[in-house]
């Protein structure tokens, strides 16, 4: 799977259950302990609270801090690690956390410019991208997986989520929703928001 490379992945702040889901939301990925996964979560960045922010500070001493972030020192992959970034935005302190690549120089900044240019958009608006990464975060471990054996050779290891439809409940590609079943997984709040050119 080749996903962007910065990306929001959860739409309105996350709670401290809903942040320790997201941290492995690709648990149940297919070769889990024989692939490299640094593609799948490099570059996936989401909102949390201050009260979060400051937790995850405290856990453990941070591999570096840099004014507005901090770095974890443990790293998810060899080369990912967490990122955690207190950033006025709009005259207003916002927190976050992002997955960077350390390997990759100036990955944190970049995330970080990325997520001001994001969170600083005039009206509020989602692209179908977003849209996708908000049902497949948000969607319980027991409702979503990996397309198996059964599939296609070509749709094999592709993202799935159980659909309730007209016909009953089936197992869809995430990535082949129609914008009308998107519409129908997303929370009421986040249905009607305008669509956003992706950047």
């Amino acid at each position: 799977m080749t996903l962007l490379s910065v990306r929001k992945i959860y739409q309105g702040i996350a709670d401290r259950r809903q942040m320790f889901r997201m941290f492995d939301r690709h648990a149940q990925r297919p070769d889990r302990f024989q692939d490299d996964a640094s593609a799948l979560y490099g570059g996936e960045w989401f909102e949390i609270s201050e009260a979060e922010h400051d937790y995850m500070f405290e856990i453990l001493p941070p591999l570096f801090t840099r004014g507005d972030m901090f770095a974890m020192g443990e790293f998810l992959t060899d080369r990912i690690t967490s990122i955690f970034y207190a950033l006025n935005i709009d005259g207003r302190k916002q927190y976050f956390h992002g997955y960077c690549d350390l390997l990759d120089k100036g990955s944190p900044e970049r995330m970080r410019d990325a997520i001001v240019e994001r969170e600083t958009r005039p009206v509020r608006a989602m692209t179908r991208e977003e849209r996708l990464e908000h049902i497949w975060s948000s969607t319980h471990d027991d409702y979503r997986g990996y397309a198996g054996e059964r599939w296609p050779e070509r749709d094999r290891g592709k993202r799935t989520v159980m659909f309730y439809g007209g016909q009953g409940t089936t197992l869809k590609l995430l990535d082949e929703l129609t914008d009308d079943e998107i519409a129908a997984k997303l929370p009421v709040h986040l249905r009607y928001l305008p669509d956003a050119i992706a950047a």
